[in-house]
């Protein structure tokens, strides 16, 4: 078989291919396939040239080191020439049609059409190329002034410890209430919500949790039952003039207002910041609130959640209760020792001398 070389100029990489590097390229790649219909074996050859005057002059132009450039360089050269390009339009096809085929899939079903390139350059081309499934539509839920708050808790760590923020959110003013605790239970949730009711100087209409086991027991709304409450959380509720509603199992987004002020609270107050105790977290979250959170523009509603709240919701509020409510949940001591009073015999004390008389009159 007779043999045929043919080579495009070494490309000089100081600076990005041009159209001047296509023309010679197309122009020797015709020539090598024309070869190759005539039944020759080809040896087609092309590269780069990453020494010169030019090239160190580029480098130093982006204040970098020659290699560094070339490096770069070199890695445009060779997307330009990518022998799997010669088998772009198969790979879109397949995957227009499906959507799933792995790159090994595809790249079985290439070599077989004559690619002869590596792995490498296929998985990388179809990762590029590949179609993403739309996301699921999510539709923002708004709801009126003074309808509903949300209400999650958060987990952080200090270095004396866990503590958990509670977060209430107003739906409507995206109004934000928030305190740390030293535990996550319907002790604390409970006194958390009274002390987030004052600051809000009422109480919407609902409150939206996600699953928390202190307010619901069982959720089998996805199998057609229904949402089983805490008791002792329903009479809390009703003390306090609101209704319950709990996110569907597995849909936490429905609390979406809840759930970016947690990731707004990580890292807009409690990241990079330093605190000396539990008081003085509380005190710079509650400065934060007041100076930060509920002053800034809010990106979905486009003002102040104070400006708004103060203008549309806080007159919509239901009133607060007379009073706390009193858990009708007898609290336990805590377990500790319990000291009990042992009625011990009395016991007559005697010297050994009255025993030995005692000894000598019964002989």
């Amino acid at each position: 078989m007779a043999r045929f070389y043919v080579t495009t100029p070494i490309y000089y990489v100081n600076d990005v291919p041009h159209i001047g590097h296509a023309y010679t390229t197309i122009a020797a790649d015709v020539v090598a396939r024309f070869h190759r219909q005539l039944g020759e074996d080809v040896y087609f050859l092309t590269g780069t040239d990453e020494h010169g005057n030019k090239v160190e002059q580029a480098a130093l132009e982006r204040g970098i080191t020659p290699k560094q450039h070339a490096d770069e360089m070199v890695l445009k050269f060779k997307d330009v020439a990518r022998k799997v390009d010669a088998f772009r339009g198969v790979i879109e096809t397949r995957l227009s049609e499906y959507p799933k085929l792995s790159a090994v899939r595809l790249f079985d079903e290439i070599r077989a059409a004559g690619y002869d390139g590596g792995y490498t350059q296929v998985k990388q081309f179809v990762r590029q190329v590949r179609p993403t499934p739309p996301a699921d539509p999510v539709v923002r839920f708004e709801t009126a002034p003074g309808q509903q708050a949300q209400v999650d808790f958060a987990e952080f760590r200090l270095p004396w410890g866990k503590r958990y923020a509670l977060l209430v959110v107003l739906g409507y003013s995206r109004l934000l209430w928030l305190r740390f605790f030293t535990r996550q239970t319907m002790a604390v949730l409970m006194r958390g919500l009274e002390e987030a009711f004052e600051f809000f100087g009422g109480v919407t209409s609902e409150l939206l949790f996600d699953q928390l086991k202190a307010v619901i027991v069982d959720d089998e709304r996805l199998n057609g039952g229904r949402l089983l409450e805490n008791a002792e959380f329903l009479r809390f509720a009703s003390h306090w003039g609101f209704r319950i509603r709990a996110c569907r199992p597995y849909r936490a987004r429905t609390k979406g207002k809840v759930e970016r002020p947690i990731s707004y609270v990580r890292q807009g107050f409690f990241y990079g910041r330093s605190f000396l105790n539990d008081e003085d977290l509380n005190a710079q979250a509650l400065s934060w609130m007041a100076r930060t959170a509920n002053v800034r523009l809010h990106r979905t509603i486009l003002e102040a959640p104070q400006a708004r709240f103060e203008r549309d919701e806080r007159a919509l509020l239901r009133p607060l209760a007379l009073q706390p409510y009193r858990s009708l949940v007898v609290q336990a001591p805590p377990a500790g020792k319990l000291r009990l009073r042992q009625a011990l015999p009395s016991v007559e004390r005697r010297s050994l001398a009255m025993y030995d008389r005692i000894a000598g009159v019964l002989a």
